[in-house]
């Protein structure tokens, strides 16, 4: 990892796996990192603070770490022409998990690089022919953090880890998997539309 000299998106698959990888190799004393500690949404706080971190002068570079699964409209406007005319000494890296969460007047602002590796397809441990509560349960809390991008790819390998274990779907079932994922393009909340997608499943294996 290089320090990034100019302000930049970076697309990645864990902010916080990431953003320690970017700390490591930054001067300390002149990076911030701004995130909501709350939830994985930049929210119009942590654009107010982002100002005002950004308007304090400093003769030596200053990196400000901008992290955030999704990031709020009104924060983005709020940042707006910040980011297309920094501060002296101000260099901008944003941390996101998908383009999709950043609208296109910030987007085309600034350069950006996918550094998202590809995640295998069946990597989930889940038995779907055996699948019971507690295996639900189990699931949905040690994937309470998830992404939207990682909840869609987990959506998809459930699917394909069913037609693996010959578990035959009809198209009503099938239509729970694409609303499944619409649903969290639409960004719903990733443990709710698994949960659902989930428990569809154990109803269909228990009958």
């Amino acid at each position: 990892m290089e320090i990034v000299k100019n302000s930049s998106i970076f697309i990645v698959n864990s902010i916080e796996d990431s953003l320690n990888k970017f700390l490591a190799v930054y001067p300390t004393h002149q990076t911030r990192v701004i995130k909501n500690e709350e939830k994985d949404e930049f929210q119009i706080e942590q654009a107010n603070k982002t100002l005002k971190e950004a308007y304090i002068a400093s003769n030596e570079t200053k990196y400000l770490f901008l992290c955030g699964a999704t990031f709020r409209v009104e924060a983005q406007n709020a940042l707006l022409k910040i980011l297309e005319e920094p501060p002296k000494n101000i260099v901008f890296i944003l941390l996101v998990s998908s383009k999709n969460s950043l609208l296109p007047t910030i987007y085309s602002r600034l350069p950006y690089k996918n550094l998202k590796k590809v995640v295998e397809k069946d990597d989930i441990e889940l038995n779907i022919k055996k699948l019971d509560l507690k295996d639900i349960y189990t699931f949905i809390k040690n994937n309470q953090k998830i992404t939207k991008d990682e909840a869609i790819n987990i959506v998809e390998t459930i699917l394909i880890k069913a037609n693996k274990e010959n578990v035959k779907l009809n198209q009503k079932e099938l239509d729970i998997f694409f609303k499944s994922i619409k649903l969290l393009e639409l960004n719903s909340k990733p443990t709710t539309v698994l949960t659902y997608l989930l428990l569809s499943i154990l109803e269909k294996e228990a009958k």
